[in-house]
């Protein structure tokens, strides 16, 4: 079959393809193995939706969270290592965890596409399939977006969120005496990139926590009805994150790596790669687990892990010290 490219399909064309697939099918959602948010999902909010210069979503809350990200090809994706599905999921997995980590119900979502007149249509398809799957999840709805010519192939994406009343969860909450916690996974994702980057495919559990994340998104509002004090996206890493949140907080937070979690497949794949995998777990970024403080003396139920304490100070420290490998990805360094 003869690939069809975006030039050309034409811009109008390549919107009437992508605003097709954006849309669900009768009947699909969340896979059924999926913990959903509770409440209106986000079709049910949407006013008016892709077609017109603007789409209109309503605000239950009378608030709204929004968040948005850029993808690069070559730096945030590959495409010979993750299909334009992985990639559709990956983009909006990453602003939908943002949202969460509000304390907040992902509700919207916006995607902007840069692409070169040579790509193929088919893949921006597999981009469209693949973002609205993951807003599924978490039932947001796809309100729109905007394509343009341009050498470099770029997502840009926009998330939108509500809080159903309660207080926004900010990085800026913590204090001494709050505990330290997460849920989600760390170091799966790390490890895949690790994985990648060494030629080899498998195994297929490890490769594929690089290219589609799972975050918790539920755990966000059930952090804020938890207390939570203070809480944040790992997407640079668990150090680099929780640093962030020590500094907005002018606090000091100190980890207990025996308290993490390191699986045996990170193991294996660590001794395969001649890797420490708690380094993964440490400052591997794009799993989207979510961190944060609660309250000292709190049960948190699972699947949260207490993995530290806030202390007066300034800064993160492991198992006493000052973490020395690079704690977490810098676009720029």
């Amino acid at each position: 079959m003869r690939v069809i490219t975006v030039a050309e399909a034409g811009e109008f064309g390549l919107v009437d393809r992508v605003i097709a697939r954006l849309r669900l099918p009768p009947g699909s959602g969340a896979p059924a193995d999926v913990e959903v948010l509770p409440g209106p999902v986000g079709p049910d909010l949407v006013e008016l939706g892709p077609g017109d210069d603007a789409a209109v979503l309503t605000v239950p809350d009378g608030r709204v969270v929004t968040t948005t990200d850029l993808l690069v090809d070559g730096r945030h994706f590959r495409r010979d290592w993750s299909t334009g599905y992985d990639v559709g999921r990956k983009a909006a997995a990453q602003n939908l965890a943002d949202v969460a980590a509000m304390g907040a119900r992902p509700t919207g979502l916006l995607l902007g596409i840069a692409c070169p007149g040579d790509l193929p249509v088919s893949w921006l398809e597999q981009v469209a399939d693949g973002f609205r799957d993951e807003a599924a999840v978490v039932g947001a709805a796809v309100l729109g977006g905007d394509v343009v010519g341009s050498e470099t192939l770029l997502l840009a994406v926009s998330a939108f969120g509500d809080l159903a009343g309660r207080a926004p969860l900010t990085r800026s909450g913590a204090k001494p005496g709050d505990v330290v916690a997460y849920t989600g996974r760390l170091g799966w994702a790390a490890a895949g990139l690790a994985v990648l980057g060494r030629g080899f495919r498998s195994p297929v559990s490890v490769v594929n926590a690089h290219r589609r994340p799972e975050p918790p998104y539920p755990q966000g509002p059930r952090a804020a009805e938890l207390g939570a004090t203070a809480l944040v996206d790992v997407s640079d890493g668990l150090v680099a994150d929780l640093r962030h949140v020590a500094l907005a907080s002018e606090v000091g937070i100190e980890l207990d790596t025996t308290r993490l979690e390191v699986p045996d497949k990170l193991r294996d794949v660590g001794t395969a790669l001649g890797v420490d995998p708690l380094d993964w777990v440490l400052a591997g970024g794009d799993d989207h687990a979510l961190a944060g403080t609660f309250p000292g003396g709190v049960e948190l139920p699972a699947p949260w892990r207490l993995i530290g304490r806030v202390a007066r100070g300034r800064g993160v420290l492991v198992d006493g010290a000052v973490y020395e490998p690079p704690a977490g990805w810098d676009h720029f360094r």
